[in-house]
């Protein structure tokens, strides 16, 4: 069989990170264009067979190019959600954009003698409109929506297709339906897949129905234009796709599989057949061929166009066959003016753009009012408006009861959309007023309980005013964290202080536990003490929370970041209560040498070892007493519980009476003691009675805290709390009495409300919780108003009668904490342990199976190099990806970050900042992490796939717990931290270090009025001569370039002259963009230094790239400074009496 076409090159764009498939394609008839169509909804231009890359425009919509028509002048094209038709130039200049009204579902091809195309719409109507003006010419209506539409080679009939498998002919010069005997036939049973026509014939595919599903019709059906008759149907056993005629050959035809089987058939002479197979991966999305037959184009899934040519090898055959048009390339931008900025360069010097025609904005005076009213008033009320009077001109009207107190309130206008910003602060005089805004009906959520989301700007989540929302002394919790409805819990736990006691005590326990929830807890309260209103964020806590529940297949209490209207986290936020508790039962648990909180409760007894410390405190030690209703056998269990799920008695009709038990006193009573009934089969008696159960409890018995679940699940229960008659269901203390065989136990116990998480139910929003707090620190200070509301990052001190009220029904409860007013001095903490263990740091912590000695860089602290306050040691941490991050991109091409990427710690390393081994590591830790790693980074933390592999890793691999123990014991000795943008490292690694411990080489190096701060990479090219980052990131040596930075700064400090060199350090870096030039090679030599104009100053300093210090940075000896350096090059003469530099009162403020 001899063949024509053979495959060629493909081409390939792939630009996107996904491939998008290619959905149209349209040969130019005049240029070597071939235009192409992308499923994200953009026309793409590809020049020469060499698919050399042209104009790129979209069509309109975000889905994909549906069809695209290439004429003489233009390019037509529309999208599958495109508002419209539109005409581009082959430069890619739109001429026009026909919008109908509807969606447009196909467009003809242009015939010969017309300047006029079809249009479908889905109204369903057709509409011809020139192709020149895009001016529509005729409407009509269509029978149907329709599929497909195409003009006969002789312009005679107009064909068209609809979904169901009809076949038309329209009259050309008015698109209606031929006034024929038979004008429309059904061809397909299910839809039409493509038509082609010739003068007389006409050609189709489409789909069938076997057992009652569609499927690919094998057969392309041909018929008689003159007519309508069926003529014998050419076969097509790979499924017809596409179907294209040659338009040099009006009877032959080219037919496509989506799997590349192509055959080209002559249907006047079926028997002489080609066929191909395209070498593609995936499926045909589109099918093309040129004007002289020379290509034939295929687009598939993958975003590649295959090309089939009639040429030659190594000949060159433009795709329209002959020279035509140029092509018309993109007009390229006129590059800006090259301006040196200085502090004396007039603002005019940036230009404005050169106009030609009268601004808009130019406003001529008959257009702009005589007078301005803003904001406009606002309208009287229709219920004022129905009582109202007229008398001598004036009006009355007795003011409405439900409008009382709005009088002579000025309504500020609504705040504009966006986040506050801290980059924005300066430029943003607008603060909320002062005024207080007062709430008027109870239905009204006030301000402080709305839902308060993070903003996110160019700069990050970092550049987010985190302090216009907390102006307390206690820090809020951050909410773009998956599993952040656990905020409140937090806050709640944190705030009760033997529960904060027995957390920060486990954290200094060699606890075995990877995956800890108290571990974590404990390390979220030592952040939220130290931070004193600084925003935090529980990521590990977090992140521990969902490792857990999975562990656990608790997956109700996950949180996939998919907030809906139906989501309940009150019932959420219980469920995972009781499993926060129970997991703090069993890892605090260290038995039999759990201490006793409770000396007063008895002699030790060695028999009996003490429990749990979390028991201890939140444990209920019942005993429940079974009676038999048939022979009354007692049976005794032993019930021991920490959390009490309250029940609510049944209502009665309502009578003037005062309801029966019904205040809260009574029903958590009842709650406490409950008292059951259920059916089985008694031992005694053998029979299938009833039994009755009821608690058995010494008000003695009841414990220090109280932890009480509201199980508020319906309206009849939330009744409960509503206030009535302006008084409030909860009160803040409740006297309890235990039962003792049914008898009521006449002591006492008297409980303080003391933390209380609620859900706030928006009707225009999602719902979300808040926790109500009674902060200890603030009842120490002698605040009169000790309650906060912890909105996540949101904190505001509340009256206590606003934390009890429950006004209406979107404020429902969910846990309470009460504490045991006589028990609350008595709890002795002496005995748990409060100090970590410092040879922690003396040890080489390692999981990794195959570690490489080669690979240990590092050498653990001895004892006599414990640290001490004001040690100093530099710091510099690499992490990794774990979830990317999540943007929603706008109609008008801004976008908006959702949620942005989570980044997870990979490899910290901290080096000794003085003493004979100054510049050695002491900590050097890739980090095990069991959750799936989304991106390593390794162009930016030289992490590669394996490192952090316990099985894999030839580096150091500890726990993330234990590294996070080293640095806490770091901060908790008084350290000094020094790094470059140590902010964001100890963001993400989730702890707070106490600005006073921090040294950020970015801050020291830095010039407010310059607004820039410099990279460690070019400061250390600049200031120490030394080339680093030049393939990936190194932790340990950019920690050491901090530390050579600082000690630098101390020495220029020493002799006066920082500030100077500082302003010249920023001059000169703007002739390298403040990026170092690329490193030199072999034979280059160092690259070439900055032209600086100072003069060096004898003795000191000189500039230019490595002249702050007159001499190069090296060791003892001449030998190149290592980073495994030993000995520190003794270069830094210390002046000041202040042995680090801290003399210096304005080196933070820089």
């Amino acid at each position: 069989m001899s063949t024509t076409y053979r495959q060629i090159t493909s081409l390939t764009y792939q630009r996107d990170v996904l491939p998008q498939p290619i959905t149209a394609l349209s040969f130019d008839p005049v240029s070597d264009i071939l235009w192409s169509g992308t499923n994200s909804g953009h026309v793409c231009a590809n020049y020469t067979p060499q698919g050399l890359r042209g104009v790129h425009y979209p069509v309109g919509g975000t889905y994909a190019v549906k069809k695209i028509l290439a004429t003489d002048t233009n390019v037509l094209a529309c999208g599958v959600t495109s508002p419209g038709l539109g005409a581009w130039s082959k430069g890619g200049v739109n001429s026009w954009y026909f919008k109908p009204g509807h969606q447009i579902t196909t467009f003809s091809n242009k015939p010969s003698n017309s300047s006029a195309i079809a249009v479908s719409t889905a109204a369903p109507e057709l509409v011809l409109l020139n192709i020149q003006t895009g001016s529509v010419v005729r409407r009509t209506p269509a029978p149907s929506i329709l599929t497909h539409l195409h003009y006969t080679a002789s312009q005679s009939y107009f064909v068209s297709g609809d979904a169901d498998g009809w076949i038309r002919l329209h009259d050309p010069r008015d698109l209606t339906s031929r006034s024929l005997s038979s004008n429309a036939l059904k061809a397909h049973n299910s839809g039409i897949q493509g038509i082609e026509t010739s003068s007389t014939l006409l050609y189709t595919i489409g789909l069938g129905v076997r057992q009652d599903r569609p499927f690919l019709d094998p057969l392309v059906k041909i018929y008689d234009l003159r007519a309508l008759k069926a003529l014998p149907p050419i076969p097509f056993s790979a499924g017809p796709a596409f179907i294209t005629r040659f338009p040099n050959r009006a009877t032959t035809l080219a037919v496509t599989s989506s799997q590349g089987l192509v055959q080209i058939v002559d249907t006047t002479n079926p028997t002489t057949n080609e066929f191909y197979q395209l070498d593609t991966p995936s499926y045909i999305s589109s099918v093309a061929i040129s004007p002289t037959a020379g290509y034939m184009a295929f687009g598939d899934s993958d975003g590649v166009i295959h090309l089939l040519s009639a040429a030659e090898e190594e000949a060159m055959l433009p795709f329209n066959g002959f020279d035509g048009k140029p092509i018309e390339w993109p007009d390229t931008t006129e590059p800006l003016p090259v301006i040196e900025w200085g502090d004396s360069t007039p603002l005019n010097s940036v230009g404005m753009p050169y106009y030609n025609s009268l601004l808009l904005s130019s406003w001529s005076r008959d257009l702009v009012p005589s007078s301005l009213y803003f904001p406009p008033p606002a309208k009287i009320p229709q219920q004022v408006l129905n009582s109202i009077k007229v008398n001598d001109s004036i009006a009355y009207a007795t003011l409405p009861k439900e409008l009382r107190g709005r009088r002579n309130v000025v309504s500020s206008a609504p705040k504009k959309a966006g986040g506050r910003f801290r980059s924005g602060r300066a430029r943003n005089h607008d603060s909320e007023p002062v005024t207080p805004t007062y709430e008027y009906t109870p239905d009204t959520i006030p301000r402080c309980y709305r839902k308060v989301e993070i903003e996110y700007s160019k700069f990050g989540v970092e550049d987010f005013d985190f302090g216009f929302y907390n102006r307390t002394a206690f820090s809020g919790l951050e909410t773009h964290i998956l599993n952040s409805y656990t905020n409140p819990i937090v806050q709640v736990m944190h705030y009760t202080m033997p529960i904060r006691q027995l957390a920060k005590s486990h954290i200094t326990t060699d606890c075995p536990h990877e995956h800890c929830l108290l571990c974590e807890l404990g390390f979220v309260a030592r952040m939220l003490e130290d931070a004193h209103g600084t925003n935090c964020q529980a990521s590990n806590f977090c992140k521990t929370v969902g490792v857990l529940a999975q562990m656990h297949n608790a997956i109700e209490l996950i949180d996939y970041g998919r907030e809906s209207a139906d989501l309940n986290y009150s019932h959420m936020i219980q469920l995972f209560h009781r499993f926060l508790v129970d997991r703090l039962s069993t890892e605090g648990n260290s038995f039999p040498h759990n201490p006793t909180l409770l000396p007063d409760a008895g002699p030790e007894d060695p028999h009996s070892p003490a429990p749990a410390p979390i028991t201890q405190l939140l444990g209920i030690d019942a005993k429940n007493i079974i009676v038999c209703s048939s022979c009354h056998a007692v049976r005794e269990k032993e019930n021991m519980t920490h959390l009490v799920d309250m029940t609510y008695p049944v209502r009665k009709q309502p009578t003037n009476d005062p309801a029966h038990e019904t205040d809260f006193a009574s029903v958590l009573r009842n709650s406490l003691l409950r008292q059951t009934t259920h059916k089985a089969t008694c031992q005694t008696c053998k029979q299938f009675a009833t039994f009755e159960s009821r608690r058995s409890l010494r008000s003695r018995a009841l414990p220090p805290v109280l932890a009480v679940n509201a199980a508020v699940h319906g309206e009849e229960t939330a009744r409960f709390w509503r206030d009535q008659r302006r008084q409030t269901f909860l009160r803040p203390r409740v006297e309890l009495r235990g039962k003792i065989e049914g008898m009521d136990d006449p002591e006492t116990v008297v409980y303080e409300l003391r933390a209380m998480v609620v859900q706030v139910v928006s009707k225009d929003s999602n719902s979300h919780l808040v926790a109500l707090v009674k902060v200890p620190e603030a009842e120490a200070s002698q605040d009169p108003e000790p309650w906060f509301i912890f909105n996540d990052f949101l904190v505001q001190n509340l009256t206590e009668d606003e934390v009890l009220s429950f006004p209406s029904d979107w404020k429902v409860p969910a846990v309470l904490y009460f504490e045991r007013v006589d028990l609350r001095q008595r709890l002795d903490f002496s005995r748990l342990p409060d100090k970590m263990d410092p040879t922690i740091l003396c040890h080489d912590t390692n999981i990794a199976v195959n570690r490489d000695p080669r690979a240990i860089k590092h050498e653990p602290l001895r004892y006599e190099e414990l640290p001490r306050p004001g040690t100093l040691i530099a710091i510099d941490a690499e992490f990794v990806s774990m979830q990317q991050e999540e943007t929603e991109y706008r109609s008008d091409g801004t976008k908006k970050v959702i949620r942005p990427a989570r980044l997870s710690l990979a490899r910290v390393s901290v080096l000794r900042g003085d003493g004979p081994k100054e510049g050695v590591p002491f900590i050097d830790d890739h980090i095990h992490t069991s959750e799936i790693i989304v991106d390593y980074l390794t162009e930016f933390s030289g992490i590669k796939f394996g490192d952090l592999d316990p099985n894999l890793s030839r580096y150091t691999l500890t726990p993330l717990k234990v590294v996070y123990k080293k640095l806490r014991l770091l901060v908790d000795s008084g350290c000094i931290f020094i790094g470059h943008g140590l902010s964001k490292d100890f963001r993400i690694i989730n702890i707070f270090v106490p600005p006073e411990q921090v040294i950020d080489t970015v801050d020291l190096y830095y010039l407010e009025q310059r607004q820039r701060r410099l990279s460690l990479r070019f400061l250390t090219w600049f200031v120490l001569k030394e080339n680093i980052q030049t393939d990936t990131h190194d932790s340990i040596e950019d920690a050491l370039s901090a530390l050579k930075l600082y000690k630098v700064h101390l020495q220029l400090e020493a002799e006066g002259t920082f500030d100077k060199k500082l302003e010249e350090l920023y001059r000169e870096g703007r002739q390298y963009n403040f990026k170092p030039p690329a490193p030199p090679g072999a034979q280059a030599g160092s690259p070439p230094p900055p032209s600086g104009t100072a003069s060096p100053v004898p003795g000191q300093i000189a500039m230019g790239r490595g002249a702050f210090l007159q001499q190069p940075f090296a060791a003892v000896g001449h030998q190149q400074y290592p980073l495994n350096a030993i000995a520190t090059p003794p270069f830094f003469p210390m002046q000041s009496p202040h042995r680090h530099g801290f003399g210096h009162q304005n080196w933070r403020n820089r």
